[in-house]
């Protein structure tokens, strides 16, 4: 389990004027478990992540991975680094070798094992991300996005218990987001990975089990989508938008389509409740 216990981060602690990036943050998030984090540029979802990744530590209050905290040294921390593995929004902070395949390699080779067990986890990692046409190629010839998608097949080659994702999409065509999302939700569901996913998309949270709103420096909401989509008018008074779907599901609340769910997440669960709407009238 991670767990974050009465967390407050500077990043300046000789400047007293100087606001805190995170404050009295208290959280815990369980092997398997799927959770969203939205906020705003500056609200301290990436402060978190890294506090989580044990990159950096805690002015005050403590960060557990499995119940060893992240000031461990030595093996504890070793044992912390093959268990929480992070992507990071600029692919290049993370991309090590000359070529794809060796990149996605260089994980499983540092973790010591077999020959056999790399060989598979990064063919299972280049076929999640449709990279196999790709494998050879060197990483100086990548496009920013196809480096994003070098970034998370490394990562996901380690097989991580915990995956921290630093708004991860924004380099990547629509199709591979799908993909990607549709993988983050398969490793937790078949192998208890929890995933930890930052962004600004509205439409990427609706498939995940939790939720959490961050604002300067805070969590203001936590809960599922449904519970946080709700609050449709604070997260806007925050400079938050919820998916175009869940506001056209209001609109026609409105206008008396009463049998509509309260709140609508998906265009597919919209379309299931004017199907039976119209089939109860």
């Amino acid at each position: 389990m991670l767990e974050v216990q009465n967390v407050t981060f500077h990043y300046n602690t000789q400047e007293a004027s100087t606001p805190p990036a995170l404050r009295n943050i208290n959280l815990r998030i369980q092997p398997g478990e799927t959770v969203a984090i939205i906020g705003h540029n500056g609200s301290g979802k990436s402060t978190l992540t890294r506090l989580l990744a044990a990159i950096l530590h805690p002015t005050q209050g403590e960060v557990r991975v499995d119940d060893i905290s992240t000031t461990a040294r030595g093996e504890d921390l070793w044992t912390i680094r093959q268990r929480v593995g992070v992507i990071f929004q600029n692919p290049d902070d993370q991309l090590v070798a000359n070529t794809v395949i060796d990149d996605i390699a260089f994980g499983p080779e540092n973790l010591g094992l077999p020959r056999h067990e790399i060989e598979e986890r990064v063919q299972e990692a280049l076929s999640s991300l449709e990279l196999g046409a790709s494998a050879q190629l060197p990483i100086s010839d990548l496009s920013v996005g196809q480096k994003q998608q070098v970034a998370i097949a490394g990562v996901l080659a380690m097989r991580p218990r915990y995956l921290l994702l630093d708004e991860p999409t924004t380099m990547l065509p629509g199709h591979l987001v799908r993909s990607l999302l549709a993988t983050e939700q398969r490793l937790a569901r078949e192998r208890g990975m929890a995933v930890i996913h930052i962004t600004h998309f509205m439409h990427e949270v609706t498939a995940f089990q939790r939720v959490l709103v961050m604002h300067q420096g805070e969590i203001l909401l936590d809960g599922s989508p449904s519970e946080i989509f709700s609050h449709a008018d604070q997260l806007e008074t925050l400079g938050l938008d919820v998916p175009m779907v869940t506001r056209l599901g209001e609109r026609l609340r409105a206008r008396g389509w009463q049998h509509l769910s309260d709140v609508i997440l998906t265009p597919e669960q919209l379309k299931a409740d004017l199907c039976s709407s119209n089939s109860s009238n």
